[in-house]
């Protein structure tokens, strides 16, 4: 991912208070919202294409096809599709399509160029539409960045790179202004990433967050006038909370250790085939494709449940996997995660995306998977586990106390206790492990080469 945020040093000897008073500053925040109109507006469409791309080509198509159930090995054809067209953008569009998603959510790089952005949308449509288990934050961020960045530009060729950054920075929170949630939950997520702190903070913060409910409103509008959704994270059916006990906080010390241990795991596994995809970038990317939808294959035929659970980012799944949390017996919750996380693993080596929605999906897998454990409820169960996966495959504690907690609603207070355990146990651990394998295995020295994402 290319994300536009602020780079993590922010110029020192700033007094806010008087940039926030000055004309040029009050400017910006118009700007800021003047942008987040198309910006959001664009995001929106780009999800919208996503949704009815994934509904035809695994609902409409198979069905014109075929009489009766869609077969279990439809997805194997889809996905090596998705790694062929994903491989050759990468491979012959400038700017390797944006970020590997294997080297986790990283931000402070500065705004995508515009003759990148091509790359990161073809190579995004292809990877979700078509089955890849990544999410769309990681695209949007870099997609909004971009286009703010070049509007700044268009209007002012000798705009200060302070300011681009700053109106860049904008643009990628209007792009997820309610993609987790909430609009505040997407720009911490971005804060968070690119270490913005100190006087950078208010300064950043003031335009994104103008930009983030601008882009809000633009979504609910958007939604209104098209009926295609809102395209926001929500759980359908919440588990009623429970007040934390001493017995759910002490087992929130071992979700922690299995999550970071998971998150290892899946991280261990993109970064050990990563260098096989720069070797050889089509056909490993074909492969790859071909046994993430061997997984999805295999998870249906051996549970009878549909591969779309296996596929796709999580984010339409989870709230059925919420609501009927108590149909799914431990058998079919272990296969449920163990497929999902070599999809994701496999995917986060090659295609591009992001890595938010995978990993709150498969926490609350783990979560599901233990909710019967004596003086465990289900509430701070799937709290803690979707915190514990988030922040081993983040690194954002912060956020990742946030995401867990924000998508219980109401009764997200009352697990807030336990998730806070989790996500801290799940951080230091994760930071004892030992690296998962060598970032830059494999990768040309130049990073915008166009094999180097």
């Amino acid at each position: 991912m290319t994300d536009a945020a602020v780079p993590p040093g922010s110029p020192t000897g700033v007094d806010p208070a008087s940039v926030v008073r000055s004309r040029a500053y009050l400017s910006a925040l118009l700007l800021a919202a003047l942008l987040g109109i198309p910006i959001s507006a664009v995001a929106y469409g780009f999800l919208a294409l996503t949704g009815a791309l994934q509904t035809y080509l695994f609902g409409d198509l198979p069905s014109d096809l075929f009489h009766g159930a869609t077969p279990a090995w439809w997805p194997v054809p889809l996905l090596m599709l998705s790694g062929l067209l994903v491989s050759l953008t990468i491979r012959h569009l400038p700017g390797s399509a944006g970020h590997s998603p294997a080297l986790g959510f990283t931000a402070g790089s500065g705004p995508a160029a515009s003759r990148d952005l091509p790359g990161i949308v073809l190579a995004a449509l292809a990877t979700l539409s078509l089955g890849a288990v990544l999410g769309p934050e990681a695209p949007l961020i870099a997609i909004g960045g971009g286009l703010a960045a070049l509007a700044v530009r268009l209007a002012r060729k000798d705009a200060p790179p302070m300011a681009v950054t700053v109106m860049a920075s904008a643009g990628s929170f209007a792009a997820v202004s309610t993609l987790l949630g909430s609009p505040v939950l997407g720009a911490f997520l971005i804060m968070e990433a690119a270490g913005i702190a100190g006087a950078a903070l208010s300064l950043v913060a003031l335009p994104g967050l103008m930009a983030s409910g601008i882009g809000a409103l633009v979504f609910v509008g958007m939604n209104a006038w098209t009926g295609l959704g809102t395209f926001s994270l929500a759980l359908t059916t919440v588990p009623p909370g429970a007040p934390p006990t001493l017995a759910s906080l002490l087992w929130a010390v071992p979700i922690g250790i299995l999550g970071a241990l998971l998150g290892w795991a899946i991280r261990r596994l993109g970064l050990t085939v990563r260098p096989l995809v720069h070797r050889n970038r089509v056909p490993v990317t074909v492969g790859l494709g071909l046994l993430i939808g061997l997984c999805a294959t295999a998870y249906q035929v051996t549970t009878g449940r549909a591969f779309s659970q296996v596929l796709f980012s999580g984010q339409d799944a989870l709230p059925e996997l919420v609501a009927n949390a108590g149909d799914y017996s431990l058998g079919v919750l272990l296969l449920l995660g163990l497929f999902k996380a070599l999809a994701y693993g496999l995917s986060l080596s090659a295609f591009r995306g992001g890595p938010v929605f995978p990993s709150m999906f498969i926490g609350a897998v783990l979560g599901i998977s233990l909710s019967g454990l004596p003086g465990m409820d289900l509430a701070p169960a799937i709290g803690m586990g979707i915190g514990a996966m988030c922040c081993a495959m983040l690194r954002l504690p912060l956020t990742s106390v946030l995401l867990a907690t924000l998508l219980m609603g109401t009764d997200g207070l009352r697990v807030t206790p336990q998730v806070v355990v989790a996500v801290v146990v799940a951080f230091v651990v994760t930071a004892v492990l030992p690296a998962p394998g060598p970032p830059q295995a494999g990768v040309p020295a130049r990073p915008a080469a166009p094999d180097a994402g």
